[in-house]
């Protein structure tokens, strides 16, 4: 009796190895866990005022981002602040639809960001400006915060701006992630923080983004409005690639690969898309307008704008530069060129996403793509 007590702990691991051969046996290729779902970011305006609740369709995205909050006195300031809090209530109603959904403010953007390098000069001003961003986030239960500053130690709209503010980029991001850890253990919710940032290699270097990225959930990359002013000619605003027409300085991939050089993993770049046109008038009508000398701005538009007015009109013609990934169109009699993303382009970028295993896909802006024709070709492609 005493020896069959003794080796019962070895016949009872004797049985589960075998339980384990025959599981193995009946099931060789046990199925691997799914990946996460890929984000898909939308930026939702309410710069504007109140938002039109029937017009954001809450299951085909994963985040919204609210555009925008204001920077003044160093503090995150609600510029709009009657309007902005009837949306916030707007957009947590969207919830009901879709739970998995977060909401985050985007504070900044091209009109807001003059004041970005002042608010986060010093350890105080930082700490000032990241608590009141937390406490915006806390007080109307949001998910987290968008920053987009544009630019860094660079004028963009006529900002303010020093050579301190490559590093104080980053320390910002570190005030920003101790605050909203401070919420996430008051609320026990997870707190998001991302960055909308320049797609072009002169971001990267006024930034540390190798540094920065370690405070961030996701890095947006704004891969449009690729603009070559300075040589006045017409071109893709958001190309995913370079065109063979003309000398093409951005472009999307090169924004990826510049950004994982710079030290940011593909898995947390999120690959934008322009849900509207950029129009120059040019001054020939070779091809197709494309890489023309520019005479003047002209209409662009959303893409609703685009596909059910413009291209429906006599003498809009429609193009594909198959080199670069991108469309646009011309016409020859007014001499006006759009560049825009369509539905086949924005194809290609999520299939891109997926082959460089990238986070997801984000654009400006939902309103601009009023009969969704642009967020059901990315639900439909990103997998």
């Amino acid at each position: 009796m005493k020896t069959l007590i003794k080796f019962k702990p070895l016949l009872l691991a004797s049985a589960l190895l075998c339980i384990v051969a025959l599981s193995a046996m009946v099931n060789p290729n046990p199925p691997k866990p799914k990946k996460p779902k890929r984000v898909i970011i939308g930026y939702v305006g309410g710069y504007r005022g109140l938002i039109d609740t029937t017009m954001v369709n809450a299951n085909k995205l994963t985040h919204i981002n609210y555009a925008f909050v204001d920077v003044q006195n160093n503090r995150a300031f609600l510029k709009r602040r009657k309007t902005d809090t009837v949306n916030f209530r707007i957009l947590r109603n969207l919830k009901k639809v879709n739970p998995d959904l977060k909401i985050l403010i985007s504070i900044g953007g091209w009109t807001w960001s003059r004041n970005f390098s002042d608010a986060v000069l010093t350890d105080t001003s930082r700490r000032a400006f990241a608590k009141s961003a937390a406490d915006l986030v806390k007080t109307y239960q949001l998910d987290g915060v968008d920053i987009d500053w544009e630019y860094p130690n660079d004028i963009g709209n006529g900002n303010i701006y020093r050579k301190e503010d490559k590093q104080n980029f980053t320390l910002m991001f570190e005030a920003l992630r101790n605050e909203l850890d401070e919420v996430e253990r008051v609320t026990g919710k997870k707190m998001l923080l991302t960055a909308a940032v320049g797609g072009f290699k002169r971001f990267i270097q006024n930034t540390e983004m190798d540094k920065v990225q370690r405070y961030l959930d996701y890095v947006n990359l704004m891969t449009y409005d690729y603009f070559q002013d300075s040589l006045g000619i017409a071109v893709h605003h958001t190309n995913l690639y370079p065109s063979k027409v003309y000398q093409t300085a951005n472009y999307a991939d090169k924004a990826v690969n510049d950004f994982i050089e710079a030290g940011v993993p593909a898995h947390k770049l999120v690959m934008g898309m322009a849900f509207y046109g950029r129009s120059r008038k040019v001054t020939d009508v070779l091809r197709q307008g494309l890489g023309l000398k520019t005479d003047g701005y002209m209409r662009g538009g959303g893409y609703t704008y685009i596909k059910d007015s413009l291209l429906t009109q006599k003498g809009f013609k429609y193009y594909r530069d198959r080199d670069a990934d991108a469309p646009y169109i011309f016409n020859a009699e007014t001499k006006q060129f759009i560049s825009y993303d369509d539905e086949w382009s924005v194809r290609q970028k999520c299939y891109y996403v997926m082959k460089r295993d990238m986070a997801g896909v984000m654009f400006w802006e939902y309103s601009d793509d009023k009969k969704e024709y642009l967020i059901n070709a990315v639900n439909r492609a990103l997998k």
